[in-house]
């Protein structure tokens, strides 16, 4: 075994990221084929590494909050991107595709892997419900290769569109979910019992859930995201100077602003921060700021989802799968294979998407970066059983992983498919 040194740490670490500079141009300049991409590389090099290095063992729930603060931030960045690089203004029709994904394949991806988690993995109701928000989103991090492009280059075709929108704000949205899961066991834990796994989902917690986690959540950090952005943009383009704003500042500075204030009233600050970069970029949508903020925010979003994937894969080496059994190699496989693609496709059933679109939007909501986030978040704030958190990892973990598989695989030949770049919904 080696032991894994400071130096040797940053070798590993450098080397990802001249990865990341260097692979992509020299692909696409020689044409050669495309063997794996990033984040699987990352895994695979964290896993090597956790197998044959003699290093500290990665413990998920003891490092939980370093976890929740280092993923946060990538997913914060990754938000603000998404937000800047979005062309189309808001709207009830024009978003039409983005309702359809939040309020119908969302909430059916949270009930199905509830469901799967409590009925085949014999999970308790409060942890596979805490499994099913984790894993409800689609990864605004990870996605990024079926997204729209920088800004003022267009939405493309509505695939693209509608993946990158509901990364931006399911993040947000899945957190009610998150806190219910939370709420019940912590009414479990009160009424004398060691943990919450089961939860008690009283009349009392689904009140207290609806008015303070669903709505003054949800209104504070909307509001706070869009009066921040606004704001921001008044400054930036109506107050300073022509050209005299710092990009990295101004970029830096709208998304903790926006997000550390939603959280200080209690609202989602993720939201909050996938709002804020929308307003911000309406107030003047064509300047050409906004590509140098999102190239910006892309280059820093990238090192941290080497760091993620890295470490990911290390835990992975060392045996985070471990108490996964049968049931929840059938349950990462029913989710993968049919719940998102049925819930998706169900969703846009009269949206006006192509077949190809629609098959796109259905199969390519990866799992990522924002799924270990909540899961880190909810069994640090939770009175979870450490065996119960210990499977929750290992099943959301393999779900990641094959995720990540399909993903860089598939992805570039269904996006390929897409005909229409000019297709709306109806």
């Amino acid at each position: 075994m080696i032991d894994l040194t400071y130096p040797l740490f940053l070798t590993l670490f450098g080397a990802g990221i001249l990865t990341a500079a260097l692979v992509p141009p020299i692909v696409a300049h020689y044409r050669l084929p495309r063997v794996v991409t990033l984040p699987i590389a990352c895994v695979l090099g964290g896993i090597a590494t956790g197998f044959f290095l003699d290093l500290p063992t990665i413990d998920v729930l003891d490092g939980g909050s370093i976890i929740t603060h280092v993923t946060e931030l990538v997913v914060l960045l990754s938000l603000t991107g998404c937000g800047l690089k979005i062309d189309r203004p808001l709207g009830l029709t024009s978003w039409g595709t983005t309702w359809r994904l939040l309020g119908i394949t969302m909430i059916l991806c949270i009930g199905a892997m509830t469901l799967l988690g409590w009925g085949l993995m014999g999970l308790p109701l409060a942890a596979a419900l805490l499994l099913g928000a984790a894993l409800a989103p689609t990864d605004p991090v990870l996605a990024a290769s079926v997204q729209v492009g920088p800004p003022g280059e267009g939405d493309g075709d509505e695939a693209r569109f509608a993946l990158t929108s509901e990364a931006g704000l399911n993040d947000g949205l899945a957190f009610p979910f998150v806190h219910l899961a939370l709420a019940a066991a912590a009414a479990m834990a009160v009424e004398g019992q060691v943990t919450g796994d089961s939860g008690r989902f009283t009349a009392e917690v689904l009140r207290d859930w609806v008015l303070h986690d669903v709505l003054w959540r949800l209104a504070a950090g909307l509001a706070v995201g869009v009066v921040i952005g606004r704001l921001t943009g008044w400054l930036a383009f109506r107050v300073a100077p022509a050209g005299s704003v710092a990009d990295a500042f101004l970029a830096l500075g709208l998304m903790l602003v926006s997000y550390g204030l939603a959280e200080t009233v209690e609202g989602y600050g993720f939201l909050s921060v996938f709002v804020a970069a929308l307003a911000f970029r309406r107030v003047e949508a064509r300047h050409e700021i906004h590509s140098d903020l999102h190239h910006f925010v892309e280059q820093t979003e990238i090192m941290g989802l080497i760091v993620v994937m890295f470490v990911l894969g290390m835990a992975v080496g060392q045996g985070l799968l471990a108490p996964l059994g049968w049931a929840g190699g059938v349950v990462a496989a029913l989710f993968l294979l049919v719940v998102r693609p049925v819930a998706g496709w169900v969703a846009l059933t009269g949206a006006g998407l192509s077949p190809a679109s629609r098959a796109a939007v259905s199969l390519l909501g990866i799992r990522g970066v924002g799924s270990i986030y909540y899961m880190a978040y909810g069994l640090g704030h939770a009175p979870f059983s450490i065996e119960t958190g210990r499977l929750l990892w290992a099943v959301m973990t393999l779900i990641i992983l094959v995720s990540i598989v399909f993903h860089g695989f598939a992805a570039p030949h269904m996006m390929s498919r897409l005909k229409d770049p000019t297709e709306r919904v109806n």
